[in-house]
């Protein structure tokens, strides 16, 4: 096998496990609102590296910045509902990271799909 070849199924590996983390982030996201994104995150951490020096790396840290910046924004949102007068203040907040990290996660599995990397 050439050192091309080897590149090649890694990097193909490498992108059909990025494939399947944003599957895994989107249905934690549709069925449980993200509850269950940690699952996804800690395999994202966990083969960020191996994806080095390929554009799959940057997909890694998108759907790694996807999470946390969901998941602040989210909080932020549930410490607001629990006041009468953040609860219209804390629904706004929920819907505009829900379709921000939509929007996230479908740009992410695209762009992948595209060979692209992802802005860093």
């Amino acid at each position: 096998m050439t050192q091309e070849l080897v590149f090649d199924e890694k990097l193909q590996s490498a992108k059909n496990l990025a494939w399947w983390l944003y599957i895994g982030h989107g249905a934690s996201f549709l069925f449980s609102l993200g509850a269950f994104s940690w699952i996804p995150l800690i395999i994202n951490y966990i083969k960020r590296d191996e994806a080095l020096g390929t554009f799959v790396y940057t997909h890694h840290s998108w759907q790694i910045r996807s999470f946390w910046w969901f998941f602040f924004w989210m909080v932020i949102s549930v410490a607001l509902a629990f006041t009468i007068i953040g609860i219209p203040l804390a629904w706004l907040i929920g819907t505009v990271a829900w379709v921000w990290k939509a929007y996230r996660l479908l740009k992410g599995i695209l762009d992948l799909n595209d060979n692209k990397a992802m802005p860093v």
